[in-house]
């Protein structure tokens, strides 16, 4: 197996341990690469790739945390150690609301757990540290930048992410770290933010995964590989606001939303009678109808031209192949 590819981050924003009140080489320490494989065929391999890599974080006895999009539909994976060793996993759960993934180590990992912290005690502008696989080098000392909600165009919202800058160059699965070593979330995404006044290039921050979010859910991922509660619906739409407007940018194939032949660039003006603007407010007109195999009322507007449709909705995991058994 490769080893992970050589790169740092630039020394003037790696943390240094003597600025911080915790073995700082002993956390991110927990912190292992992850090299992931995807069939072809898989559902999300055409827009996540597959081949994927990244980050997780020991937080058991051979549980690795990280961003659920790295393992979804994997049928191998494998832990980079920052020796040079390589240990495989498998996928042993997955949550779509949150966005986290667990894997379970196939191997003896020899590294300590990173305890979990308080994700909602946090405060912007609090000094943190973005770790990544590799130590200090692969690492950034960072601050909060923004705690706010989040709205993804592929049906996912957080009602309140962390925001970090600077940005990590390797986000995916990263490990925030506290100022009191524990860990407060998972690296999810890079975005760009308009500097204050809208003068100079936008700022990268990253958004991360509040751990606290995990805490109700783990025993349900370890067990049963997901979250054992009703399943929200789902569209197969991927929307953009647009001045605004929600616009379809996206279909997945064979999804709800096609069979019901929505198509990209119609604009989504209600749901179910109830007018919406925002991705935030379409999610939560739809997720407040029922379950997954509800049948969802939309309005939109294509070529001039208002009109309904009734979408029935599924369960998005439906789409996903299994992990593979070792």
């Amino acid at each position: 197996m490769a080893q992970l590819i050589e790169w740092k981050v630039p020394p003037a924003v790696q943390p240094r341990a003597e600025d911080y009140g915790y073995d700082l080489d002993r956390a991110l320490s927990s912190v292992v690469g992850l090299h992931s494989i995807i069939p072809p065929d898989a559902f999300t391999a055409d827009t996540l790739g597959v081949e994927r890599a990244g980050n997780g974080v020991l937080i058991g006895d051979g549980l690795v945390l990280t961003v659920g999009y790295l393992i979804t539909e994997a049928e191998t994976i494998w832990l980079h150690l920052s020796d040079g060793n390589v240990v495989q996993g498998h996928a042993l759960g997955f949550d779509s609301e949150t966005g986290f993934g667990l894997v379970q180590v196939l191997g003896r990992l020899d590294l300590p757990v990173l305890p979990l912290g308080s994700s909602d005690t946090t405060v912007v502008g609090e000094r943190v540290v973005v770790g990544g696989a590799g130590g200090r080098t692969r690492s950034l000392a960072g601050r909060i930048a923004a705690k706010q909600e989040f709205s993804g165009y592929w049906e996912y919202l957080l009602e309140e992410a962390i925001f970090t800058f600077p940005a990590h160059p390797n986000w995916g699965g990263t490990a925030l770290i506290s100022s009191q070593g524990e860990l407060l979330g998972i690296g999810s995404l890079q975005i760009e933010r308009v500097r204050e006044g809208g003068k100079g290039k936008p700022e990268n921050l990253n958004m991360t995964i509040p751990i606290d979010l995990l805490k109700p859910i783990l025993d349900d991922l370890t067990k049963f590989g997901r979250v054992n509660k009703p399943v929200r619906p789902w569209l197969g739409v991927y929307c953009t606001e647009i001045e605004d407007r929600i616009v379809t940018v996206g279909i997945a194939p064979k999804g709800p939303a096609a069979r019901a032949e929505i198509k990209t660039g119609d604009m989504i003006v209600a749901v179910g009678g109830k007018n919406v603007s925002t991705l935030a407010g379409l999610y939560r007109r739809v997720w407040a109808l029922g379950e997954a195999g509800v049948e969802v009322p939309l309005t939109l507007h294509r070529d001039g031209v208002t009109f309904d449709v009734r979408v029935n909705s599924s369960d998005r995991a439906k789409f996903l192949k299994g992990p593979r058994m070792h």
